[in-house]
Protein backbone atom coordinates (compact mmCIF):
# COMPACT_ATOMS: atom_id res chain seq x y z
CA UNK A 1 0.00 0.00 0.00
CA UNK A 2 1.81 3.40 -0.88
CA UNK A 3 2.44 6.21 1.87
CA UNK A 4 -0.45 8.80 2.43
CA UNK A 5 0.56 11.90 0.28
CA UNK A 6 0.56 14.84 2.06
CA UNK A 7 -1.91 17.64 0.99
CA UNK A 8 0.00 20.97 1.87
CA UNK A 9 4.09 20.71 2.39
CA UNK A 10 6.02 23.70 4.57
CA UNK A 11 9.85 23.72 5.62
CA UNK A 12 9.59 21.79 8.44
CA UNK A 13 6.23 19.63 8.26
CA UNK A 14 3.84 17.91 5.89
CA UNK A 15 -0.32 17.84 6.26
CA UNK A 16 -2.08 15.37 5.89
CA UNK A 17 -5.65 14.80 5.35
CA UNK A 18 -7.41 12.62 7.80
CA UNK A 19 -11.07 13.08 7.04
CA UNK A 20 -13.20 16.13 6.42
CA UNK A 21 -12.85 17.65 9.40
CA UNK A 22 -9.29 16.98 10.73
CA UNK A 23 -5.68 17.25 8.98
CA UNK A 24 -2.37 15.66 10.39
CA UNK A 25 0.73 18.07 10.72
CA UNK A 26 3.39 16.02 11.33
CA UNK A 27 6.96 17.36 10.99
CA UNK A 28 9.71 16.08 9.24
CA UNK A 29 12.86 16.21 11.46
CA UNK A 30 10.86 15.09 14.40
CA UNK A 31 10.79 16.61 17.99
CA UNK A 32 8.33 17.20 20.17
CA UNK A 33 5.04 19.48 19.94
CA UNK A 34 4.36 19.67 23.44
CA UNK A 35 5.00 23.37 23.79
CA UNK A 36 3.27 24.29 20.57
CA UNK A 37 -0.23 22.79 21.38
CA UNK A 38 0.07 23.94 24.98
CA UNK A 39 0.18 27.37 23.50
CA UNK A 40 -2.84 26.11 20.87
CA UNK A 41 -5.07 24.98 23.42
CA UNK A 42 -4.68 28.45 25.93
CA UNK A 43 -5.03 30.57 22.40
CA UNK A 44 -8.07 28.30 21.23
CA UNK A 45 -9.94 28.59 24.78
CA UNK A 46 -8.85 32.53 25.10
CA UNK A 47 -10.96 32.92 21.52
CA UNK A 48 -8.25 33.67 19.60
CA UNK A 49 -8.22 32.18 15.90
CA UNK A 50 -5.89 29.35 15.90
CA UNK A 51 -6.89 25.27 15.16
CA UNK A 52 -8.55 22.65 17.24
CA UNK A 53 -5.89 20.60 18.60
CA UNK A 54 -7.68 16.85 19.32
CA UNK A 55 -4.43 14.91 19.96
CA UNK A 56 -0.75 15.78 20.00
CA UNK A 57 2.39 13.07 20.44
CA UNK A 58 5.91 13.27 19.08
CA UNK A 59 6.31 15.10 15.99
CA UNK A 60 2.46 15.02 15.27
CA UNK A 61 -0.70 17.37 15.71
CA UNK A 62 -3.86 16.23 14.80
CA UNK A 63 -5.88 19.24 14.41
CA UNK A 64 -9.35 20.74 12.68
CA UNK A 65 -9.06 20.94 9.56
CA UNK A 66 -9.48 24.53 8.44
CA UNK A 67 -11.05 25.52 4.89
CA UNK A 68 -10.21 28.54 2.20
CA UNK A 69 -7.12 29.89 0.72
CA UNK A 70 -4.41 31.38 2.59
CA UNK A 71 -3.74 34.80 2.27
CA UNK A 72 -1.06 34.48 -0.31
CA UNK A 73 -3.29 32.43 -2.53
CA UNK A 74 -5.80 35.30 -2.18
CA UNK A 75 -4.03 38.23 -2.38
CA UNK A 76 -1.94 36.36 -5.93
CA UNK A 77 -5.77 35.41 -7.08
CA UNK A 78 -6.43 39.23 -6.08
CA UNK A 79 -9.63 37.91 -3.95
CA UNK A 80 -8.14 40.20 -1.39
CA UNK A 81 -6.44 43.52 -1.87
CA UNK A 82 -2.69 44.58 -0.54
CA UNK A 83 -4.02 47.08 2.34
CA UNK A 84 -6.77 45.09 3.38
CA UNK A 85 -4.45 42.39 4.02
CA UNK A 86 -2.06 44.55 6.00
CA UNK A 87 -4.88 45.34 8.11
CA UNK A 88 -5.43 42.05 9.46
CA UNK A 89 -1.95 41.09 9.88
CA UNK A 90 -1.69 43.98 12.17
CA UNK A 91 -5.11 43.00 14.03
CA UNK A 92 -4.16 39.61 14.45
CA UNK A 93 -0.98 40.69 16.22
CA UNK A 94 -2.74 43.21 18.05
CA UNK A 95 -5.54 40.92 19.32
CA UNK A 96 -2.99 38.07 19.94
CA UNK A 97 -0.41 40.49 22.30
CA UNK A 98 -3.92 40.53 24.46
CA UNK A 99 -4.11 37.21 25.28
CA UNK A 100 -2.88 36.42 28.94
CA UNK A 101 0.65 34.75 28.75
CA UNK A 102 0.57 30.87 30.09
CA UNK A 103 1.62 30.33 34.12
CA UNK A 104 5.74 30.85 34.29
CA UNK A 105 6.10 33.58 31.71
CA UNK A 106 8.10 37.06 32.96
CA UNK A 107 6.64 40.26 33.83
CA UNK A 108 4.62 41.83 30.77
CA UNK A 109 6.06 38.99 28.01
CA UNK A 110 3.09 38.31 25.74
CA UNK A 111 2.58 35.24 23.43
CA UNK A 112 4.17 35.43 20.38
CA UNK A 113 3.63 33.70 17.30
CA UNK A 114 7.08 34.56 15.22
CA UNK A 115 6.49 33.47 11.50
CA UNK A 116 3.26 35.13 11.16
CA UNK A 117 2.99 35.81 7.23
CA UNK A 118 0.40 35.48 4.27
CA UNK A 119 0.92 31.82 4.04
CA UNK A 120 0.41 31.11 7.88
CA UNK A 121 -3.08 33.17 7.62
CA UNK A 122 -6.28 30.62 6.32
CA UNK A 123 -9.09 32.83 5.15
CA UNK A 124 -12.10 30.75 6.70
CA UNK A 125 -15.18 31.60 5.92
CA UNK A 126 -15.74 32.49 9.03
CA UNK A 127 -12.84 34.20 9.87
CA UNK A 128 -8.71 34.60 9.61
CA UNK A 129 -7.33 31.54 10.86
CA UNK A 130 -3.60 31.33 12.07
CA UNK A 131 -1.48 28.36 11.55
CA UNK A 132 1.78 27.07 12.40
CA UNK A 133 3.03 27.82 15.83
CA UNK A 134 6.33 25.97 16.02
CA UNK A 135 7.92 29.36 16.66
CA UNK A 136 5.32 30.41 19.57
CA UNK A 137 7.04 31.38 22.87
CA UNK A 138 6.57 34.70 24.98
CA UNK A 139 8.63 37.71 25.00
CA UNK A 140 7.87 41.42 24.14
CA UNK A 141 5.22 42.09 21.06
CA UNK A 142 8.38 43.92 19.46
CA UNK A 143 9.89 40.67 18.24
CA UNK A 144 6.62 39.52 16.63
CA UNK A 145 6.63 42.86 14.74
CA UNK A 146 9.85 42.64 13.45
CA UNK A 147 9.64 39.58 12.48
CA UNK A 148 6.83 39.65 10.26
CA UNK A 149 8.27 43.17 8.64
CA UNK A 150 11.34 41.22 7.84
CA UNK A 151 9.99 37.96 6.66
CA UNK A 152 8.04 40.72 4.00
CA UNK A 153 10.91 42.44 3.43
CA UNK A 154 13.41 38.90 2.81
CA UNK A 155 10.73 38.16 -0.07
CA UNK A 156 10.87 42.30 -1.26
CA UNK A 157 14.86 42.44 -1.75
CA UNK A 158 14.86 38.62 -3.64
CA UNK A 159 14.98 38.94 -7.69
CA UNK A 160 13.70 36.20 -8.08
CA UNK A 161 10.98 36.47 -6.65
CA UNK A 162 7.89 37.24 -8.47
CA UNK A 163 5.80 38.73 -5.56
CA UNK A 164 8.84 41.06 -4.83
CA UNK A 165 6.62 44.33 -5.44
CA UNK A 166 3.57 43.36 -3.84
CA UNK A 167 5.84 41.96 -0.54
CA UNK A 168 7.05 45.18 -0.36
CA UNK A 169 3.55 47.12 -0.41
CA UNK A 170 2.35 44.39 2.23
CA UNK A 171 5.21 45.19 4.50
CA UNK A 172 4.73 49.08 4.09
CA UNK A 173 1.01 48.68 4.99
CA UNK A 174 1.86 46.59 7.68
CA UNK A 175 3.62 49.31 9.59
CA UNK A 176 1.38 51.64 9.12
CA UNK A 177 -1.30 49.86 10.57
CA UNK A 178 0.51 48.48 13.22
CA UNK A 179 2.02 51.70 13.79
CA UNK A 180 2.03 52.56 17.94
CA UNK A 181 1.36 49.42 18.84
CA UNK A 182 5.06 48.22 19.73
CA UNK A 183 9.04 49.20 18.92
CA UNK A 184 10.10 46.43 16.62
CA UNK A 185 12.50 45.04 17.31
CA UNK A 186 14.80 44.62 14.01
CA UNK A 187 18.06 43.92 15.49
CA UNK A 188 17.08 41.11 17.70
CA UNK A 189 14.91 39.33 14.87
CA UNK A 190 17.34 39.38 12.41
CA UNK A 191 19.71 37.59 14.95
CA UNK A 192 16.79 35.00 15.47
CA UNK A 193 16.14 34.35 11.71
CA UNK A 194 19.88 33.93 11.33
CA UNK A 195 20.25 31.28 13.12
CA UNK A 196 17.30 29.53 11.94
CA UNK A 197 18.45 26.35 9.96
CA UNK A 198 15.20 26.45 7.37
CA UNK A 199 17.16 29.50 6.10
CA UNK A 200 18.71 29.12 2.80
CA UNK A 201 22.54 30.47 1.69
CA UNK A 202 20.42 32.57 -0.22
CA UNK A 203 18.34 33.72 2.42
CA UNK A 204 20.84 34.67 4.66
CA UNK A 205 22.88 36.62 2.26
CA UNK A 206 20.05 39.11 2.12
CA UNK A 207 19.17 39.29 5.50
CA UNK A 208 21.07 42.50 5.83
CA UNK A 209 19.68 43.92 2.36
CA UNK A 210 16.18 43.24 3.99
CA UNK A 211 16.70 44.75 7.20
CA UNK A 212 17.83 47.87 6.07
CA UNK A 213 14.29 47.42 3.57
CA UNK A 214 12.65 47.08 7.27
CA UNK A 215 14.29 50.18 8.90
CA UNK A 216 13.40 52.46 5.89
CA UNK A 217 9.80 51.74 5.85
CA UNK A 218 9.56 52.16 9.48
CA UNK A 219 10.76 55.65 9.03
CA UNK A 220 8.25 56.00 6.54
CA UNK A 221 5.64 54.77 8.03
CA UNK A 222 6.16 56.90 11.37
CA UNK A 223 5.81 59.95 9.22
Amino acid sequence: MAAPTPFARGREADVYALDGDRVLRRYRDGGDVTVEAGFLAHLHESGFPVPRVYHAAGADLVMRRVSGPTMRAALVAGSVAIDPAAELLAGLHRRLHTVAALPGAGHGARILHLDLHPDNVILDPQGAVVIDWRNARHGPPGLDVAMTALILAQVAVDPHQPLAAAAEELLRGYLRAIRGHAVPLVDEVVAIRRANPTQTPAELARLPTAAALVTAALVTAAR
